[in-house]
């Protein structure tokens, strides 16, 4: 990122770098031409549809996890395919959600008996499939194990005797910002619980948390997998990262208000970790700030504007002492932010930039008054 942008910059700003994204994008796309995987965007993790031309130039489309998400894909990702998953399916939305889906997953056999008339009833040619529960995952944070005891999400092999008709596919999602040894030994489970069932399918979907543009992630490994699932079964292998679409590609910027003093120096700023990035309180993690130093001279407690007391980001050092006016950039700021953040306390959410593959800063998206009345009544 040029830093000189900064000084154009309104705060608090996301700012998603397009080159950055590009370059994943790329990767992305040899992972597909290598390994013959189609590669979805998961709108669940980055749903900045400005790009979705963009990433449609690169990705086979878009799964989501609601109506508005598969809208949103449908209408902004045109010609490419659509999938969605949900834990349940209201009535009331179905049907239109047959407009904009051509994939649609169940997660419980009950959902499928529901549903699958209407789907028929519909004439469209849609792709059926089921979410399974291998009943392995090796996320050790709980609240995102898809497999914990009490999961509502997939159906046991135990509870499946058959495959229902018109079903032609199957879908599993047990990862969390892992690297390929996590799905070589989880599809190694797969296989044996649910193989059975392969020979009358078209097509199985790996899910998420493949961390696929992470600079220590082993795409080549991940090739070999897949080249070699379909060696040993004829099914078209769809992969779904949200997060590594847009994995390092953005930027928070705020800038510090004020700096109060307890035990140690505390800078409040106008970001919010419990209105901008939430992740940061719900993983939870530290993200990086650039020019902050492990062995910086000046320790500050980064903290939120809001009356949450643990509105608080993380513990950084810094050369220089911090005052009010200087600015903040975290990074890894674009997936998971934008489609989490919140108006709590009534503060403004940030501005949406962009800097473009020719380095201009664009202004995408400003927030005010009325989007924050407008949620309410």
């Amino acid at each position: 990122m040029d830093l000189k942008l900064l000084s154009e910059v309104e705060t608090p700003c996301y700012i998603v770098d397009e080159n950055l994204l590009i370059k994943n994008l790329e990767i992305l796309d040899y992972v597909q031409n290598n390994s013959g995987a189609e590669i979805l965007l998961a709108q669940k993790g980055f749903s900045m549809f400005y790009f979705y031309p963009l990433i449609a130039k690169y990705l086979k489309g878009s799964c989501a996890s609601s109506l508005f998400e598969a809208r949103l894909g449908f209408e902004y990702m045109k010609g490419r395919e659509c999938h969605i998953f949900s834990p349940a399916y209201k009535e009331s939305e179905f049907n239109e959600i047959l407009k904009y889906a051509d994939h649609i997953v169940f997660n419980s056999l009950s959902d499928y008996e529901k549903f699958f008339p209407l789907i028929l009833k519909s004439g469209k040619d849609i792709e059926v499939g089921l979410r399974i529960n291998p009943e392995y995952s090796e996320i050790e944070t709980e609240i995102y194990n898809p497999c914990s005891k009490n999961s509502r999400l997939g159906i046991k092999i135990k509870d499946l005797k058959e495959i229902p008709s018109g079903v032609s596919g199957l879908h599993f999602h047990t990862m969390c910002e892992q690297n390929s040894d996590v799905l070589k030994r989880t599809l190694k489970v797969v296989e044996q619980k649910f193989s059975k069932f392969f020979k009358n399918l078209k097509w199985i979907n790996f899910g998420g948390g493949h961390h696929i543009t992470r600079e220590d992630y082993d795409r080549e490994e991940l090739i070999k997998i897949i080249k070699d699932f379909k060696k040993r079964y004829p099914l078209k292998v769809y992969l779904e990262p949200g997060e590594a679409v847009a994995l390092n590609t953005g930027y928070l910027v705020a800038q510090v208000l004020s700096v109060v003093k307890n035990s140690c120096d505390i800078a409040i700023i106008d970001a919010s970790a419990a209105c901008h990035m939430p992740d940061v309180l719900e993983m939870p993690y530290t993200p990086k700030v650039l020019n902050s130093s492990d062995k910086g001279k000046f320790e500050y407690i980064l903290a939120g504007p809001t009356c949450l007391a643990g509105d608080v980001v993380g513990r950084y050092r810094f050369d220089k002492k911090l005052d009010a006016g200087d600015k903040i950039i975290f990074c890894d700021m674009a997936h998971y932010t934008m489609v989490k953040n919140n108006t709590f306390n009534g503060f403004n959410l940030p501005d949406i930039d962009v800097i473009d593959k020719n380095g201009k800063l664009i202004t995408v998206k400003k927030f005010g008054y009325e989007d924050f009345k407008n949620r309410l009544s």
